[in-house]
């Protein structure tokens, strides 16, 4: 045989070699492969890689729950829920229809990926009326419901969550103020592993919060973030009473039940937010800014508050004021400015700041405080010159000159929402008494019977102002020493002389009773 044969014999029996090896290698590899896989499938579909991820999931909420049995397909999994309870905030959690995946790709850094979850309803119930305690992962024995078998030790022990949709979102949480709740929410949460928090975006559904100021809002979009027990409500937008608008954004402390949010409103109708007594006297379309929050653990919220396109009417002092002035320009005003401050805590509502006006017309300003439904304001009320020139004394007596070219007087409210009540009107009755002899005698006359017919729906109120005015006036006569003593003064005439006053008859003696003497 040639050197040459003997060479190319040689090459061919290393490259076989080779080839063959390969070959090996590759089929080998595909066993391991197909029998990790094998081990892999085996363990995801036994008893202890449910209770890991129960372990997981109930150690994640710092509670204690199970999920119900797995149905697999592949690596994709159900269950029907998963339940779970707590001593912390969060007091009862339970997802139902849950359906997600397995992933193989985190093997490597030694975790189970869960990707593709999708829950059909997830209830939560909260409890923020007890200081919480910090978050600790349970014991071992508290979360594995039962003991959990020796498995190979490269298999991962750790779970990671890749995100989750639920379908509806339901929740209901005690806070110190109340229930508040919401329904019908849709969620898609994800996992940001760089910084440990989770991100979620909310649409849908509808929000009830345990204050008597707020309706149901119907939440437009919401987006949150989850870190170290808080939670951020980054932006959302809603929709409250029949075209109101809300934007706001906050946060939560899920350990100290601490909140604060802040934001806006728009487009609200006076009529959505006062009773249906005082909507038919304040038309307009409101809007505000306000802070919610309770750090001091007292919840309190406060803003500022614009009306506008506003028109006021049927006020009882304005009803007064159109009456004694006799006009109708007070019947109905429209409004030129119409802000307040605000402010609220349990029971109370403060207006400071407060400024309604007509321009050329009529403003108030002050301060009111509503508690429970009683009333307590402090104003001072300008007028334009003239306005009361027909009420004899008013603008003398009561009103005085100041700022804005308006005459100004007090004015304190009393009563109740449903029975208010005014100083005004006693002062200008008053002032008009005293004065009433300084012109013609009918013009008081004239001022009852003009009241009793404006106001028309209360007219024994009248009548007893007006025979107060009258006793006033008459309590001035007296003083002066009667209707015939002052016309006499008047005119100069002469004072008749006064009579001696003639004694009055002693009682009649009797006579002595007589005894007989022995």
């Amino acid at each position: 045989m040639s050197r040459r044969s003997r060479r190319r014999r040689s090459t061919s029996g290393g490259a076989g070699w080779l080839g063959k090896a390969a070959v090996t290698l590759i089929v080998a590899g595909l066993l391991v492969a197909g029998v990790m896989y094998s081990m892999v499938r085996s363990y995801l579909h036994s008893e202890d890689f449910r209770r890991l991820l129960s372990a997981k999931a109930s150690q994640a909420a710092n509670m204690t729950g199970e999920f119900t049995p797995f149905r697999w397909e592949g690596l994709a999994v159900d269950t029907s829920r998963f339940e779970a309870t707590g001593n912390d905030v969060i007091r009862n959690l339970r997802v139902e229809g849950l359906h997600t995946e397995v992933g193989l790709g985190g093997l490597r850094r030694g975790v189970w990926e869960i990707l593709g979850s999708r829950a059909q309803r997830l209830e939560i119930s909260l409890d923020a009326t007890k200081p919480s305690v910090i978050p600790v992962p349970p014991p071992p024995h508290a979360i594995n419901l039962q003991p959990v078998d020796k498995k190979a030790g490269w298999l991962p022990e750790q779970v990671e969550v890749q995100g989750v949709d639920i379908g509806d979102l339901l929740v209901r949480a005690l806070l110190p103020q109340g229930e508040a709740s919401a329904s019908g929410l849709r969620v898609r949460a994800e996992s940001d592993r760089s910084n440990h928090s989770w991100r979620a975006e909310a649409s849908n559904g509808s929000i009830r919060l345990p204050f008597p100021l707020l309706p149901e809002i119907r939440l437009g979009r919401a987006s949150i973030r989850y870190q170290d027990n808080q939670i951020y409500l980054t932006s959302a937008t809603a929709t409250g009473w029949k075209d109101g608008r809300l934007q706001t954004s906050g946060e939560w402390n899920a350990q100290t039940g601490e909140y604060t949010l802040q934001g806006d409103v728009s487009g609200v109708k006076c009529g959505d937010i006062l009773n249906q007594d005082w909507a038919k006297r304040f038309k307009g379309d409101v809007s505000s800014d306000f802070t919610l929050e309770n750090l001091t653990g007292i919840s309190t919220a406060k803003g500022h508050l614009s009306i506008h396109n506003g028109s006021v009417t049927a006020l009882p002092i304005l009803d007064s004021l159109a009456a004694y002035a006799d006009t109708r320009r007070f019947r109905l005003i429209a409004l030129s400015e119409a802000s307040t401050d605000w402010s609220w805590k349990k029971g109370e509502i403060l207006f400071s700041n407060l400024v309604l006006a007509s321009e050329g017309l009529v403003r108030l300003e002050g301060r009111l405080i509503i508690r429970g439904k009683e009333l307590d304001g402090t104003f001072r009320l300008g007028l334009a010159p003239g306005t009361l020139a027909s009420i004899p004394g008013a603008e003398t007596d009561v009103f005085a000159p100041g700022k804005k070219g308006l005459l100004w007087a007090p004015l304190r409210i009393t009563g109740t929402l449903d029975d208010p009540h005014e100083d005004l009107t006693d002062r200008l009755v008053s002032a008009a008494g005293a004065r009433m002899f300084e012109v013609i005698p009918e013009t008081g006359e004239k001022v009852i019977k003009f009241t009793r017919s404006i106001l028309g729906d209360n007219p024994s109120k009248t009548i007893e102002k007006g025979t107060k005015l009258i006793e006033k006036g008459t309590k001035i006569v007296d003083d002066l020493g009667g209707v015939n003593n002052l016309l006499d003064g008047l005119l100069g005439r002469p004072k008749p002389p006064t009579p001696e006053p003639t004694p009055k008859p002693g009682p009649t003696p009797q006579p002595e009773p007589q005894t007989n003497k022995k």
